[in-house]
């Protein structure tokens, strides 16, 4: 199996902002995911195939409008039709949210886990444009 990565850096707007606080909706990272998954499918099997499953997701850290969200996908394992793929966000900048300084933020030194989880994608084999050596 070869490896495949992808990643995806986005802002979150305040658009994003879901709940008091300008929490960021956890779907949205999901979102994130299936945006990578895409790229990884498409870079693997010459398609986009579709979404089967997410398992194990977990949610390690709040996201605030503002915050810049790092999402990673790395394919882990290929069946005939399935894929199933490892998916890690981090929080790489963070808005400051300082009253006096509303556009305020910084990079953090370290990236910050916000979510993790695995997920299943099957591309149908009459789909596969690549073979498996490219």
């Amino acid at each position: 199996m070869r490896m495949v990565e992808a990643m995806i850096r986005v802002r979150m707007s305040a658009h994003d902002a879901h709940y008091a606080g300008n929490l960021v909706d956890g779907a949205r990272v999901l979102g994130l995911f299936g945006d990578v998954a895409t790229e990884i499918l498409i870079r693997h099997d010459g398609d986009e195939g579709l979404f089967l499953t997410y398992e194990a997701v977990q949610f390690h850290a709040p996201v605030h409008a503002g915050d810049f969200i790092e999402a990673h996908g790395e394919l882990i394992d290929v069946g005939n039709t399935s894929r199933k793929i490892k998916f890690r966000a981090y929080k790489v900048i963070q808005s400051s949210g300082i009253h006096d300084h509303p556009s305020a933020a910084e990079v953090l030194a370290e990236p910050i886990l916000v979510c993790s989880a695995t997920g299943v994608c099957v591309v149908p084999k009459e789909l596969q444009r690549k073979s498996k050596g490219e």
